[in-house]
């Protein structure tokens, strides 16, 4: 059996699980999950992790496997991911890779730079920074640190610019310089990729009914408990969609109504930017839908196959 692993992404909601779950089952393969929420043991329902009866049906791996105390980055789900892509191997089975998280899906293609770890004091340092000037006076400052950056990272994208400026101030390198050296550890590998490219009223209309699951499903008490752990503000888990929002809620300072609609809003923001970041780096990918699943199926089979 040739080393084959399957790519789907795809934006939030857009039904990546389900697809992922047939193909799993026509294919003998297993779930390994790339998106940087879904990781988390404490957000099963803001995350949209899949359900019970579907991590029954088909082996799933890396959902739920790290506490939201804990800092979690693209390279620690690189190395998590190889280990379940050789033990997947091992059993004849097809490796699925299934997720939102494009940086995740780019250490596999792409590979991960070897940049060494950037010291919790160093990240802080950077994060304050960020905080103190906003996102424009910062990307001013970077650019006279590291000019290399300019037009290769979007004023608005916060992490990678803060990244970018840990990575120059503790290593004197530029974030750039350290990414023309990397190549992929999965050359030798049958690499098919899928992009689930959704309408985008389609895809609006599934946000809204997921967020009305959630709250039937009791994600405010989710929110709760995570507030009840004291997580430190600079940790990615607060960044999930949701927390602020409720947080607020509970805080009386918007209505039920509110919060739900300033969910959507950036849900709906989220999808965008995944879908703006698949045209930037996912141009050979397959970007394939269809109203009708068996039709979906039918063709990411052949694409796959």
């Amino acid at each position: 059996m040739s080393k084959k692993i399957i790519l789907l992404a795809g934006p939030t909601a857009s039904g990546k699980s389900k697809l992922a779950i047939s193909l799993a089952k026509k294919l003998n393969g297993e779930i390994i999950n790339a998106d940087s929420m879904q990781v988390f043991k404490e957000f099963k329902i803001l995350s949209s992790r899949p359900s019970e009866i579907d991590t029954k049906k088909i082996k799933h791996h890396l959902y739920g496997i790290i506490s939201v105390k804990r800092y979690f980055s693209a390279g620690d789900w690189l190395k998590q991911a190889k280990k379940k892509i050789n033990i997947c191997l091992k059993k004849k089975k097809i490796p699925i890779i299934v997720g939102g998280t494009g940086l995740y899906f780019n250490t596999i293609t792409k590979g991960m730079s070897k940049i060494p770890d950037i010291d919790f004091k160093t990240r802080n340092k950077v994060r304050k920074l960020y905080k103190k000037l906003g996102f424009k006076k910062f990307y001013k400052q970077l650019i006279k640190l590291d000019p290399k950056i300019k037009g290769k990272i979007v004023p608005t994208d916060s992490q990678r610019l803060q990244r970018a400026y840990e990575v120059k101030l503790k290593t004197k390198k530029s974030l750039f310089d350290w990414f023309a050296n990397t190549k992929s550890d999965f050359l030798d590998f049958e690499i098919k990729k899928i992009f689930i490219d959704i309408p985008k009223e389609i895809l609006l209309k599934k946000i809204s009914l997921r967020i009305n699951k959630m709250f039937k499903k009791e994600c405010i008490d989710e929110v709760k408990r995570f507030n009840n752990l004291k997580v430190n503000k600079n940790l990615s888990a607060n960044k999930l969609i949701g927390v602020q929002e409720i947080n607020d809620f509970l805080g009386r300072a918007i209505s039920m109504d509110q919060c739900i609609e300033l969910i959507n809003i950036k849900t709906r923001q989220y999808a965008k930017r995944q879908n703006t970041w698949a045209r930037g780096h996912m141009k050979n990918w397959s970007k394939l839908y269809s109203k009708n699943f068996s039709n979906l199926l039918k063709k990411s089979l052949k694409v796959v196959s």
